[in-house]
């Protein structure tokens, strides 16, 4: 399992800093580089926090250890990381265990349902794949005729290898000093914290090849230069309630019907394959205008259509992104390359590294996804007051 550390309201601005900073086309390599850095910094900090803490109240055998859903390393990854705590440190151009980088990409969809519902999928060493397209892998035709040249247009080369995910690991040297076991650990939690960050960004708001980055769900591509521009809003939803619910089943009925038909006008099988992305914030809200008790007392959420939401904190407030999934590509490979870092960081008492995989994703084309704006209006509370009646009281001369 990753550490699990405590993400501080220091950590979340760092991290909405940071996110601000990327999404900024104007903003200077250096601006990029200092906001990054202090996100590493500040994430570094709680993670080293959280060691010391699981390092002092921890004191089970490895079996026990085992039994209870910890982390045991194989025995390629106790001698990798045997390794670099005898040796200081990483060696240049040293590659992370399978093992580990498998633990790393279930780390990732576990703890992100984002990168989960998009399909993230992680192909190891390959860097090159065929994707077939469903709608074309057949042909008819006579029962001694050849087929080969029918099926061909039906499959496509590509290549995981245009843009690389970095990520940066100060390993502390006490870290270093606790064995193979802790420092799997902080690599592992350094990588899936880092990487889920990267990879929502790029695959929610990524700018395209133009600024190095993924095309995002939030993307168009013009098909002609390749541009990449924001998407428009479709429209607005406002959730709003009603007797047997037809205001919510209504506006949802026309995101379905939207994202039924691809950009070329041919129509897809959506059923149980949409996913409704939102802020935070909006999803507190969402929950609130879709959640019902039943008879029995208990509480149920659920959105018609069986649209699956999740929270992203790289939607904007007041937004809501659809998409389908399998319609977006987004891939890891190459496996995780370490290499020491050639300049210094202002962390002291620390060896920094970076960590780099092969990633790219892209929509399949425009209609893959679809922009809302979000609507839902609240009326304020209203307190009733009780005023008591008057007493009157009659007095009888004697």
């Amino acid at each position: 399992m990753t550490i699990k550390f405590n993400k501080t309201e220091l950590f979340a601005e760092a991290k909405a800093k940071l996110s601000a900073v990327l999404s900024n086309p104007e903003s200077t390599e250096a601006e990029q580089t200092s906001a990054y850095q202090n996100y590493l910094e500040v994430m570094q900090n709680e993670i080293v926090k959280a060691v010391s803490s699981q390092v002092n109240n921890e004191m089970l055998d490895r079996s026990i250890l085992q039994q209870r859903g910890q982390n045991v390393l194989t025995s390629e990854e106790t001698k990798f990381f045997a390794t670099v705590a005898n040796s200081g440190g990483f060696s240049d151009d040293s590659i992370l265990p399978v093992t580990t980088q498998e633990r790393v990409f279930e780390d990732l969809v576990q703890e992100h349902p984002l990168l989960a519902e998009i399909g993230l999928e992680n192909l190891g060493a390959v860097t090159r794949y065929i994707d077939a397209d469903p709608t074309k892998a057949y042909a008819w035709g006579d029962l001694f005729g050849g087929i080969a040249g029918q099926v061909s247009s039906a499959f496509s080369e590509s290549t995981v290898g245009q843009l690389k995910l970095t990520a940066f690991a100060a390993i502390p040297t006490d870290i270093e000093e606790l064995g193979p076991i802790w420092i799997e650990r902080y690599v592992r939690t350094l990588l899936s914290e880092s990487y889920s960050f990267g990879l929502e960004f790029g695959f929610v708001n990524g700018g395209g090849t133009v600024a190095k980055q993924p095309v995002g769900l939030t993307k168009n591509v013009d098909p002609e230069t390749g541009a990449v521009t924001a998407k428009t809003s479709s429209g607005t939803l406002t959730f709003a309630p009603s007797q047997y619910g037809e205001v919510v089943a209504g506006e949802l009925y026309n995101v379905v019907k939207a994202l039924s038909v691809d950009a070329k006008g041919k129509s897809l099988k959506v059923n149980n394959k949409i996913v409704m992305v939102v802020n935070p914030v909006d999803e507190i809200a969402v929950q609130m205008r879709n959640t019902i008790q039943t008879a029995n007392g208990q509480w149920v959420t659920a959105l018609p259509y069986n649209i699956k939401a999740v929270p992203s904190e790289e939607i904007a407030v007041g937004k809501a992104l659809f998409f389908v999934k399998g319609r977006y590509k987004a891939r890891l490979a190459g496996g995780i390359k370490v290499k020491k870092f050639d300049q210094t960081l202002a962390i002291e008492d620390a060896t920094l590294y970076t960590l780099k995989q092969f990633a790219n994703g892209e929509p399949k084309d425009n209609k893959a996804a679809l922009l809302y704006d979000l609507d839902i209006q609240f009326a304020p509370l209203t307190t009733t007051t009780t005023t008591a009646p008057a007493t009157t009281t009659t007095t009888t001369g004697v």
